[in-house]
């Protein structure tokens, strides 16, 4: 097995299902650094040396998990974009297991680096959405307006006040930062 500074893919994407496979089977609470290798075929140390200890390691496999698998759905204009992917995002993250993700991935996140690449996951798709609004002709906020108005509420509520947020509160955001721009 090639281990190009103990990093390579392979042992990432082995180590990355067993934590899935096995948190589905046992629970995440019932999660071990010996017990995720034994599922992956690989030392314990190898674990170790990689991630350091177990919440860095499901700090990885979170923010492996918030990634988007798609871009955001294209509807036709501004509005009906930032709608639909402000209510999924909401949606995906205030779930319970989005909720968990979220947890595990500042959890294990001593320098901020996995606080900032869920954030660059989410302004990638708010970038699509405003990209094809400019390409349209329509006047759009900025990335970091809609981050700042629409995303950093959700976030606060999902973090902090896990009631109280559904459909009709991402469809309000979205439509006080569209208001603002007339």
């Amino acid at each position: 097995m090639a281990r190009p500074g103990g990093r390579s893919a392979r042992v990432q994407e082995a180590v990355h299902t067993a934590v899935r496979e096995l948190a589905d089977e046992v629970g995440r609470d019932a999660l071990t650094v010996p017990l995720i290798a034994a599922r992956a075929e690989v030392t314990p140390s190898t674990v170790y040396r990689r991630w350091g200890d177990l919440q860095a390691l499901l700090s990885d496999v979170a923010v492996e998990r918030l990634r988007p698998e798609a871009p955001p759905e294209d509807l036709g204009d501004l509005g009906s974009d930032l709608r639909a992917w402000a209510e999924q995002f909401l949606d995906e993250m205030g779930s319970p297991a989005g909720r968990a993700y979220i947890r595990d991935a500042l959890l294990g996140d001593p320098d901020g680096s996995n606080a900032g690449q869920c954030s660059a996951y989410a302004a990638e798709q708010v970038g699509v959405v405003l990209a094809r609004a400019a390409d349209r002709g329509e006047t759009a906020p900025d990335v970091e307006t809609v981050l700042d108005h629409v995303v950093a509420p959700m976030m606060y509520r999902i973090l902090f006040r896990p009631s109280g947020h559904d459909a009709a509160y991402a469809r309000r955001l979205v439509a006080e930062v569209l208001d603002a721009q007339v």
